[in-house]
């Protein structure tokens, strides 16, 4: 049937006319898909309406299959699961979705489930579902640890997956992943149903045939499930729609062909619906307005981080100029430190501006997104906690202070702004340092060529798997012959053998090769119908408590030696801290005293400067998009280049081209300079942090092979220093094999402690894997204790169990992620294609000067570095 002529297209049209709206083109679409059963990805700009796409997709098919009784109060049962990876993204969805409801006037009900989700509305949802429920992969894995969570899914015809492109490179992603193949299994095996019986040994009635008979005729109507996946930006679209959709094209009706051992007829299987999918793309261009704040003075010698603050005032001007602006900072630290930079100099703002960050309690932060959607805020300072698709329409301008890492962030910053059809995205970049100019330049030149990152999946998450597992064995118990298929039908899973499901199955039942011996380990029991459950009420409360794949450091409350809460921070930020040392938190400078009972005490402190503290936010690396747009940036540095941000750097550029060399898209630059400090070999390969302080690592190794020579390293995500207190033997004759591929992975291994750090890599996945226990709600362990425990477990497996698969698991994750290996292969492979230029600069060059200054870090204060870069600075120019 044409949608045109259905009931439910007509409805909605006539409601968005009333609204003066018209339908998008890719909407209807999608629309068109849903009726036919279909599933895919909808990509479209930020502001164009993506989840109503899906969301009024799944009204109309609805009203399509309910003509006369859509308005009728009656207990439909779920028809909506909307995985989202944002509790703020969920509410925001749920307040939209609920207002439409209302106006149409159908019979439904919208429900969040997630971490903030209070007990009573738990217990209303348990005795009667909502036809849409909003969720995170957390929670929903928490309802497949439910007795019933079959029932609860027989309605389910729509799974929809918001933020795709969040998801997708990360471990709940792959638990949405499962998530999914066990759904679609479910609804499989309901239609599957034939002539009143149900499949033998049920895939999902293992207590018998009660249940599967209880909804028998409605699985045998509702046996098809569609997928969607909603994303904004990600370059790799085709592979996203490929891992979200594979248990769909995997799993297929023909495997659940047989009744009671009777092969069914092709007439008697189920219709499929088209299970290749399909990528919805808005042929709609989102305008984006990039201004760069350029500072008065263009800084000769730059270094990281002091700029930005210092344009505060200019941050200010434009927060005064528009009705409500949104200013990230990368960092929680330093978005405490904005925010009272801005109270400092305009103290006009106060209760007009306000800070967002994951380390706030949610009660603020849903106060704040509540007041931006109402403009009782002007401003607000926020992380990456509004990075993704919150409706804020009263938004006009964004200001990104620093540099944003990667294309694909930068444009969904820019999409907070003009958050509907047809309005401009502006957004002003903020540096904070010269030479981030040049990355403005390349963030406009990315988007122009639409050269958005990749976010690749993650594979053979065995960690995510063993979890997976209990949760399955504490609800309705599991048969691994059937539940084999639905994981191997995940993309993360599809290589994995059989070898390595029975080492999982083991691990879970008898504790592995290593910990047999231990009854805490022994988590599954095998009944004598061959389901796998989990009977053991204390094991099950526990694993309930901590399932999800986020583990974070420990936090630290921080209170007032006379009382007083201030705020949480992290352990692993405190503990480097010595009596004495202030701090910031909350926007006030505080002296830390002592930790005591898992509480750092400390006293308010009048001293101008602090320790910003440092979180994982700060360590994101460039990405490699960004860094091939960099480079290429820097063939137009001495050129008459059009983009005002290489223009304003000229004086920079000169410099630079005058000590040393500015480096061209096909040039790696190599400095040699000997200070008072050493010999200092500077490399430039715009690639990153991660993959820089690999690379230094793997340099130094092959330079101490042609000589006994050691190194001290710095790095940031431009270049990378060696120093020593000898001269370091790279010259035109090793040059090009110092930087081989050859024998990479055998370098890396000799070259950095590949063993420790695989083993702070194990915490977080014997964390996820349920090996380690975190501790009760108010009674976390001790990160040291946790990180005791994980190498306690690694040492016990690395001498008695050397295969195991988080052990295997935790070195490639170290090799994959940490070291970047392929990053890195890549990038040399470039180098051994480009002239490497070497040049011996007598002082130092305005390229490598912030890399000094950062490997004076981490040996002073921040006001005692302040004065010396600010000395060192005056006499270079001199």
């Amino acid at each position: 049937m044409r949608l045109a002529s259905t009931p439910g297209y007509k409805i909605i049209n006539q409601w968005l006319a009333s609204k003066q709206m018209k339908p998008f083109e890719f909407q209807q679409e999608t629309w068109q898909h849903i009726q036919q059963g279909n599933s895919g990805l909808v990509n479209a700009p930020t502001g164009f309406g993506k989840t109503f796409s899906v969301f009024l997709g799944a009204v109309i098919q609805f009203i399509n299959q309910n003509p006369d009784t859509y308005t009728t109060k009656t207990k439909n049962g779920l028809q909506l699961l909307w995985i989202t990876p944002l509790r703020a993204l969920a509410k925001d969805i749920n307040r939209a979705m609920a207002e439409v409801i209302t106006e149409l006037g159908i019979q439904w009900k919208v429900g969040s489930r997630n971490g903030d989700t209070d007990t009573s509305e738990r217990a209303r949802q348990k005795r009667q579902m909502p036809e849409v429920l909003i969720i995170t992969p957390e929670s929903l894995q928490l309802f497949l640890a439910t007795k019933d969570y079959t029932i609860i899914f027989s309605t389910l015809k729509i799974i929809a997956v918001d933020e795709w492109h969040e998801l997708i490179g990360s471990k709940r992603g792959v638990q949405v992943e499962l998530a999914i193949s066990r759904l679609v299994a479910l609804k499989k095996s309901q239609g599957s149903l034939v002539n009143g019986q149900s499949p033998k040994d049920g895939i999902d009635t293992p207590k018998g045939k009660t249940k599967a008979t209880k909804n028998r005729q409605q699985s045998t109507v509702n046996c098809q499930l569609s997928v969607w996946g909603i994303s904004a930006t990600i370059g790799n679209l085709e592979q996203a729609k490929e891992v979200l959709l594979s248990p769909l094209k995997q799993l297929s009706f023909h495997q659940q062909s047989t009744v009671n051992g009777q092969l069914l007829s092709s007439q008697q299987l189920p219709t499929t619906n088209d299970q290749r999918g399909t990528i919805i793309s808005a042929n709609l261009k989102k305008e984006i307005e990039i201004i760069s704040v350029i500072p008065e003075e263009i800084e000769k010698y730059p270094w990281a981080g002091h700029l930005g603050i210092n344009l505060a005032q200019q941050a200010i001007d434009i927060i005064r100029a528009n009705t409500t602006t949104l200013v990230f900072i990368n960092t929680r630290g330093m978005s405490e430190r904005w925010y009272q930079k801005i109270l400092e100099l305009a103290p006009d703002l106060a209760g007009a501006i306000a800070l967002h960050h994951g380390s706030i309690e949610h009660e603020l932060r849903n106060w704040v997104e509540e007041a931006l959607h109402t403009t009782t805020l002007k401003a607000v300072v926020c992380t990456a906690s509004l990075d993704l698709g919150v409706d804020f329409r009263p938004v006009e301008t964004v200001i990104q202070v620093g540099s944003p890492k990667g294309v694909a962030r930068f444009v969904q910053r820019a999409g907070r702004s003009g958050h509907q059809p047809g309005k401009v995205s502006r957004i002003y970049f903020l540096p904070t340092h010269t030479l981030e100019l040049v990355e403005a330049a390349a963030l406009k030149q990315a988007m122009h060529e639409k050269l958005i990152e990749n976010r690749e999946p993650r594979m053979l998450c065995f960690d995510v798997l063993t979890q997976y597992l209990c949760t399955l064995a504490i609800g309705e118990g599991f048969r691994p012959e059937l539940i084999f298929d639905e994981v191997k039908s995940t993309h993360c899973y599809a290589d994995m053998n059989d070898d390595e499901w029975q080492k999982v199955l083991y691990s879970i039942v008898s504790g592995g090769e290593a910990l047999q011996a231990y009854d805490e380990y022994k988590k599954v029991e095998i009944e004598e119908d061959g389901m796998y459950r989990i009977n053991n009420r204390r094991i099950a409360m526990r694993h309930r408590l901590h399932i999800g794949t986020i583990v974070s450091d420990s936090m630290i409350r921080v209170k007032y030696m006379a009382g007083g809460y201030i705020g949480v921070i992290e352990e692993s930020f405190i503990s480097r801290l010595a009596p004495g040392d202030v701090f910031t938190l909350a926007g006030r400078n505080l002296e830390f005293i002592m930790i005591k009972d898992m509480t750092a005490l400390a006293r308010k402190s009048n001293a101008k400067k602090s320790i910003i503290p440092s979180w994982e936010g700060g360590r994101m690396p460039l990405s490699s998009n960004l860094g091939k747009m960099l480079r290429r940036k820097f063939n137009e540095a001495l050129t008459n280049s059009e983009d005002v941000e290489i223009i304003a750097l000229q004086p920079l550029f000169d410099l630079q081209e005058h000590l040393s060399h500015v480096p061209r898209e096909n040039e790696l630059l190599i400095e040699q300079i000997e200070t008072k400090d050493g010999f200092h070999l500077f490399v430039y390969p715009f690639e990153g942090r991660l993959v820089h302080e690999a690379m230094a690592a793997i340099l130094a190794y092959r330079i101490s092979q042609i000589t006994p020579i050691t190194f001290s390293f710095a790095m940031n995500d431009y270049g990378f220093e060696l120093l020593s207190d000898q001269p370091i033997p790279v010259d035109d004759t090793n040059v090009y094999e110092l930087f081989s591929t050859e024998n990479l992975f055998a370098d890396i291994q000799r070259s950095v402690n590949s063993t420790e750090m695989a083993k702070r890599k194990f915490r977080e996945i014997a964390v996820i894997g349920g090996l380690i226990f975190q501790g009760y709600p108010g009674e976390q362990k001790k990160t040291r204790h946790l990180q005791a425990s994980a190498g306690l477990l690694f040492n016990v497996f690395s001498e008695y169990d050397n295969n195991n698969l988080l052990l295997r698991q935790a070195y490639a994750e170290v090799m994959e992620q940490q070291m970047e290996e392929v990053r890195l292969r890549k990038m040399l492979e470039r180098i051994q294609q480009s002239a490497i230029v070497l040049t011996y600069p007598t002082q130092l060059t305005p390229f490598c000067f912030p890399i000094k200054v950062d490997s004076m870090r981490e040996d002073m204060s921040s006001e005692k570095l302040e004065d010396r870069v600010k000395k060192m600075q005056a006499r270079l120019v001199k």
